[in-house]
């Protein structure tokens, strides 16, 4: 995969020679090397982190344990089925994601390519509440700065046709399984089971799976097929409401009814923490939350790109895995 290196064969040739051979280019390979474990430590295995970054598991294996020499230290816990972090490995993927993501946001905010050579159409994919919440405030300064911009943003919440459609970017929760594309995992999405406060004072808060199903519940419907998601708890379990309280196929649309106290429902952070934040929703059953699921930002050129291009990625990968940006604060939103 070209965003991690793996298309360049000769990457794989250098990055395990040691550091005395290397000489400067040890740093490099060393930042290379870190964002392989961040894969590895976002992908439920080593199998599908190699899947997601287009290599083959032995190559991973080989970057982790490269990594665990440099520490002296074990990055993964392994047994024959599964690997699970270690201490020090929180801690150093901490590290690694803070490091990382400000090296990217420098090249960003410091790449000052002219004015005249940013010019022309970039298509974009978005799910509908990420493109109509957020997709305005980030691309704004890009806008403003290259007047030359066109900005196509197509909203879908399911993997868009990137020929029919003309993307060039897309932005997507969940893996992104086409080897062709340049993906990267840019944020964590949890969801969130929500309620008003006077919906809360007046039915009680669920202490439990069982007893959240006879309350006023929501489902959101699923625009492609009709049909309507089902709830996800932890444990793999999920819960599709037989007679939903409130339904529609719009997530902003379904949150202002939540909003308005007619219905718990499960949302994604990014919809539910602003309101969270000020007190307008309140958040039950956190203990039986599903885990978190991937938020991705992928490239369709697997090869060179046009400088427009490259400028509007590097720059949502900057924005969405900024905290301080995705999600919004209810400060932000005031």
């Amino acid at each position: 995969m070209e965003e991690f290196g793996f298309e360049n064969s000769t990457f794989w040739n250098t990055l395990f020679i040691s550091t005395s051979q290397q000489g400067s280019r040890s740093m490099l390979n060393r930042m290379e090397m870190l964002r392989v474990f961040l894969v590895a430590v976002e992908a439920p295995s080593f199998r599908e982190a190699a899947h997601r970054l287009g290599t083959s598991p032995q190559k991973v294996t080989r970057a982790i344990k490269e990594l665990e020499r440099t520490f002296a230290e074990p990055l993964f816990h392994r047994s024959t089925r599964q690997a699970t972090l270690t201490a020090f490995g929180a801690e150093i993927a901490q590290q690694a994601r803070e490091t990382l993501n400000q090296f990217d946001r420098l090249f960003v905010s410091h790449s000052k390519p002219k004015s005249a050579e940013i010019v022309g159409r970039v298509g974009i994919t978005a799910p509908h509440a990420i493109g109509k919440l957020y997709m305005a405030e980030f691309l704004k300064p890009l806008m403003q700065q290259h007047p030359g911009l066109r900005i196509e943003l197509n909203l879908d919440d399911q993997l868009t046709d990137a020929v029919l459609s003309r993307i060039d970017i897309g932005v997507r929760i969940g893996a992104v399984r086409d080897r062709r594309f340049i993906a990267r995992a840019v944020a964590q999405v949890p969801l969130k089971i929500v309620a008003a406060p006077a919906l809360i004072a007046a039915v009680g808060a669920p202490s439990s799976m069982e007893a959240l199903k006879p309350l006023p519940l929501s489902v959101l419907i699923d625009r492609n097929n009709g049909r309507p998601w089902p709830w996800f708890f932890s444990d793999g379990e999920s819960y599709l409401p037989p007679s939903p309280a409130f339904s529609c196929d719009d997530p902003e649309t379904e949150l202002e009814f939540v909003l308005a106290g007619l219905a718990f429902a499960q949302m994604p952070h990014y919809l539910a923490e602003p309101h969270l934040s000020d007190g307008l929703l309140v958040e039950v059953l956190a203990d039986c939350a599903p885990p978190t699921v991937d938020l991705i930002v992928y490239r369709t050129q697997s090869g060179p790109v046009p400088p427009r291009v490259r400028l509007v990625y590097d720059h949502l990968i900057a924005c969405l895995s900024d905290k301080a940006s995705f999600p919004k604060s209810s400060r932000e939103n005031g």
